[in-house]
């Protein structure tokens, strides 16, 4: 169990609970809030926010859009493999989440797409979603492709590329890649050559794996991966420079939220979908959600020393969110004090040094059209 949150004045405290847990091992975890029942229920429209600017376009170079302007990318690992309930998602709940998808409500978008109008100031759909899939998983091609195909959904598919060369059983073939590659639909990315913790390696071995990884898929598929995703989300200051210098466009993580205009294109939030949290409800919460968009985060840098943990967390959230009432950040097992610093800043102090591994801080913020504004951090303390 964790303990209740602490919240100084004037940030009030929102009045239900939380969901916490903590990664034990290779799989992630995400810690979701429990809102009523009707802020489960997406609007039934599919309009852009009426105070959206127009795109950017070139009679009206100028214009921008907002920093709410974003999107949703969620994460999967492996499909109806019940032996793997921390990676794995139903049968069931992955044809719930299409149909969802499919209901009119939704814009999926390849992440390639999403990264592009990032990086070049351009508007997205509202409520534009984006689905990834990590490892390779044999699964993947045996059960989560042919359904993805019938709803014509767009993916990306992050590949580790030893598992492959190696012929793991339980992963799928170059063959079957080859097959995957060649579908308009599927982005092949690089999840690294060995699936390991690379944020405790240095930089010159990280390069060299990546570069190796990036080869062999040169040589097997035809093409560059342009998409990095960090093995477990794990990424420090020294790793997001090493995926900079290997030549990527973007990278992404493992830590909840939405994908938002400030927020770094190496450092782009995902939220991991598992059985534990894969139900619809919580489903359309995750993709419903909205960036809260800060800037001056603190620490710089989310690898964690002695020195350093508990990490003086804060960030200062921008002018487009007008009001910080109901505010709340939480993380497991651990005291969290959040206090509002003028109209603007937050500082997150936590009671205790977290214990070695992946450590979660999540913020939610209720946003317009009773959904949730959601900033994650994934912080990585060194188990030696």
């Amino acid at each position: 169990m964790t303990s209740p949150v602490k919240t100084s004045s004037p940030v009030r405290k929102i009045c239900w609970s939380l969901a916490l847990a903590l990664s034990l091992g290779a799989s992630p975890v995400v810690f979701a809030p429990v809102p009523p029942a009707q802020a489960t229920t997406p609007p039934a429209h599919n309009t852009l926010d009426p105070v959206q600017p127009p795109a950017r376009t070139e009679a009206n170079p100028e214009a921008r859009p907002a920093a709410d302007n974003g999107a949703v990318a969620v994460m999967y690992q492996r499909f109806g493999e019940s032996g793997f309930p921390a990676t794995n998602i139903t049968l069931a709940q992955f044809e719930a989440h299409i149909a969802e998808l499919q209901s009119g409500n939704y814009n999926v978008l390849p992440l390639t797409e999403v990264v592009r109008a990032l990086r070049e100031g351009l508007t997205l759909p509202d409520r534009s979603v984006v689905l990834t899939i990590d490892d390779a998983y044999a699964s993947v091609f045996r059960e989560a492709w042919p359904r993805l195909q019938a709803a014509d959904l767009p993916f990306t598919l992050f590949v580790s590329s030893d598992a492959v060369d190696r012929n793991y059983p339980d992963f799928m073939t170059w063959d079957q890649l080859r097959e995957l590659a060649k579908r308009p639909n599927v982005t092949i990315g690089l999840h690294g050559s060995k699936h390991g913790h690379m944020i405790e390696a240095d930089s010159a071995s990280n390069l060299a794996r990546i570069k190796e990884a990036g080869r062999r898929l040169q040589e097997e598929l035809g093409a560059a991966a342009t998409i990095f995703a960090y093995p477990y989300g794990e990424y420090g200051t020294e790793l997001v420079e090493v995926a900079r210098e290997a030549g990527f466009e973007a990278a992404v993580g493992q830590q909840s939220g939405a994908i938002g205009r400030t927020e770094d294109l190496f450092t782009l939030p995902r939220f991991p979908l598992s059985e534990t949290y894969g139900g619809l409800d919580r489903f359309r919460l995750t993709v419903n959600s909205l960036p809260l968009p800060v800037t001056d985060v603190t620490p710089g840098d989310l690898l964690l020393s002695e020195e350093t943990n508990p990490p003086a967390y804060g960030f200062t959230v921008t002018a487009e969110v007008q009001s910080l009432n109901g505010l709340q950040c939480y993380t497991g097992n651990h005291e969290v004090v959040v206090e509002q610093l003028g109209l603007d800043r937050v500082e997150v102090r936590i009671d205790s040094a977290l214990k070695p591994g992946r450590r979660r801080i999540n913020c939610t913020l209720p946003g317009p059209d009773r959904r949730w504004r959601w900033l994650g951090k994934q912080f990585y303390i060194p188990r030696s």
